[in-house]
């Protein structure tokens, strides 16, 4: 594996308050947010997959009456998340060994599916599958292109991979999902690329 790739969750325990600090309460991701709960009932399970410490988006899924399970493989952010957001559900945990076993009506995996190699990625859809009720909403971000691009979090560096776009595709129909809308580097939410799925 790649040693950034590799080093990915001991980053996020080194710098968890400082990352929680520096995230803010901005909700860029809204317009998505709420395209993705159209899609799901009222009151919804929702799985935050890699919630850091649940701010702004969990936030805003518990105001919107959801029920929101969330995972993370930081103890510092589920700690953050337990102490700001008591009515849910936080676990530490691996999202690429995640076996909750139940579903949900929504599975949400928002900056953070993208620091996983290509190959961990692909693996994640038969987990995505496993949690995902019938017609559930799968949202998450991706990069804009295949590859590997490098950022920064304190000074260290922060691995982020992505497959292509058919690629994409082509996992979310092998795992029984089917785009609702996907955007590339979208100037309304910060020039994240975003892939909105339903279940079939």
């Amino acid at each position: 594996m790649n040693q950034h790739a590799a080093d990915i969750m001991a980053l996020y325990r080194r710098h968890a308050k400082t990352w929680a600090t520096g995230r803010g309460k901005s909700l860029m991701e809204k317009a998505w947010l709420d395209r993705f709960l159209a899609l799901a009932p009222p009151r919804a399970a929702i799985l935050d997959i890699g919630c850091g410490a649940g701010d702004p988006i969990a936030r805003y899924l518990l105001q919107q009456g959801c029920d929101v399970s969330g995972v993370d493989s930081s103890p510092d952010m589920i700690a953050l998340c337990q102490r700001d957001f008591p009515a849910g559900d936080w676990r530490v945990a691996d999202m690429r060994r995640l076996s909750l076993g139940r579903v949900f009506d929504g599975l949400i995996a928002w900056d953070s599916f993208f620091h996983l190699t290509p190959d961990d990625q692909r693996a994640m859809f038969a987990i995505f599958r496993a949690h995902a009720a019938p017609g559930a909403a799968l949202m998450f971000t991706s990069g804009p292109r295949a590859g590997v691009a490098m950022g920064e979090l304190e000074g260290d560096p922060l691995y982020h991979a992505s497959l292509d776009g058919d690629e994409y595709r082509s996992l979310l129909t092998a795992s029984g999902f089917a785009v609702v809308e996907h955007m590339t580097e979208d100037p309304a939410c910060g020039g994240n690329t975003v892939w909105l799925a339903q279940a079939r």
